[in-house]
C-alpha cells in the first residue's frame, strides 16, 4: 500500500488531464481566496500601513545585508522550527503537521502530473512520502484537536464542539485521513468502497483549498511576514525587547553590575 500510486490507477477510469485540471483548479482557489482575504480584511494594508509607523520611529537604519540576516533568521527559527509556539507539545503537534503536509501537497503534484499512468510508475519513495505526509498530518492533527486546544485542554469543552476557526484543521484532517482510507481500499482491490472514498477524498479537499476565505489556511502567508517585521523592528529600535521576568534578572559581562542580594 504505501509504494504504490493511488492517482495512478485512477487513469483506468479519467483522463489524466482531469486529476491535473482538478489540481490546478484547487491551486487557482488557494491564490484567489488567499488574495481575497487580504483584500476583504485589509490585512495587506494595515501591515505595510503598521511597518511604515514602526519604521519612522526607528532609531537606526536597517541594511540590505542585515535585511537578508533577519529574513534568513525568520526562515530558520519562525517558519522551519516553529519558536512561537511556547509549549513543547503544541510545537511538537505543529511541525508534524506542518512537514506532513508539506510532504503530502509536494508529492501528490508530483504524482499527479509526473507518474499519472502505470506505464510510468513512480519511485517508491514519492508514494511512500505521500503515505508518510498523511500520516504526520493524522498524528499531528488528532493530538492537536483532541488534546491541545485551548478550549480542550484549559477550558473543558467537548473535543467535538466546532466553530468556523476550525474549518481549516478539520477539513484537512478529512482530506488526510480518506486520502490514506481510499489508497488502502485502492490496494485491497474493494471497487465499490473505492470510489466511494474517493469521491469523499475529492469534497475534503475541494472543502480545504476552496474555504480559504473563510478559514485560517492564508494565515501561513501572513505569519511569517508579520516575524519578520517583528525582527526588523527589534533591530531598528522601533520595538523594544520584553525585559527579563523579575525573577529572573539579566547575566551581564560585568558581575559587579548585578545587584548586590544576587
Amino acid at each position: 500500500m504505501f509504494t504504490h500510486n493511488p492517482f495512478a490507477e485512477l487513469s483506468a477510469s479519467m483522463s489524466p488531464s482531469v486529476m491535473q485540471t482538478y489540481v490546478i483548479v484547487m491551486i487557482f482557489l488557494v491564490v484567489a481566496g488567499t488574495l481575497f482575504d487580504v483584500l476583504h480584511k485589509k490585512s495587506a494594508k494595515y501591515f505595510f500601513d503598521n511597518w511604515r509607523k514602526a519604521k519612522s520611529k526607528g532609531s537606526k537604519q536597517v541594511g540590505g545585508g542585515e535585511m537578508a540576516s533577519l529574513a534568513l533568521q525568520t526562515a530558520c527559527v519562525e517558519v522551519l522550527t516553529s519558536a512561537e509556539f511556547c509549549t513543547p507539545r503544541r510545537r511538537i503537534s505543529h511541525l508534524l503537521t506542518m512537514y506532513g503536509f508539506l510532504a503530502y501537497v509536494i508529492t501528490t503534484a508530483i504524482m499527479v502530473f509526473g507518474y499519472p499512468t502505470p506505464v510510468t510508475p513512480a519511485p517508491a519513495i514519492v508514494p511512500l512520502l505521500w503515505h508518510i505526509g498523511a500520516l504526520l498530518v493524522c498524528v499531528g492533527g488528532y493530538w492537536f484537536w483532541f488534546f491541545i486546544r485551548v478550549d480542550v485542554a484549559a477550558e473543558g469543552n467537548s473535543p467535538f464542539r466546532i466553530v468556523r476557526a476550525d474549518l481549516f484543521i478539520l477539513s484537512l484532517l478529512a482530506s488526510v485521513t480518506l486520502g490514506l482510507v481510499w489508497s488502502f481500499l485502492q490496494a485491497a482491490g474493494v471497487s465499490w468502497w473505492t470510489n466511494v472514498f474517493f469521491g469523499l477524498f475529492v469534497i475534503a479537499n475541494t472543502v480545504l483549498f476552496g474555504s480559504v476565505p473563510w478559514s485560517k489556511f492564508a494565515h501561513m502567508f501572513f505569519k511569517p511576514a508579520a516575524a519578520f517585521q517583528k525582527r526588523v523592528a527589534e533591530a531598528d529600535g522601533s520595538r523594544s525587547k520584553l525585559p527579563a521576568p523579575a525573577d529572573k534578572p539579566e547575566t551581564f559581562g560585568d558581575v559587579s553590575r548585578l545587584p548586590q542580594n544576587y
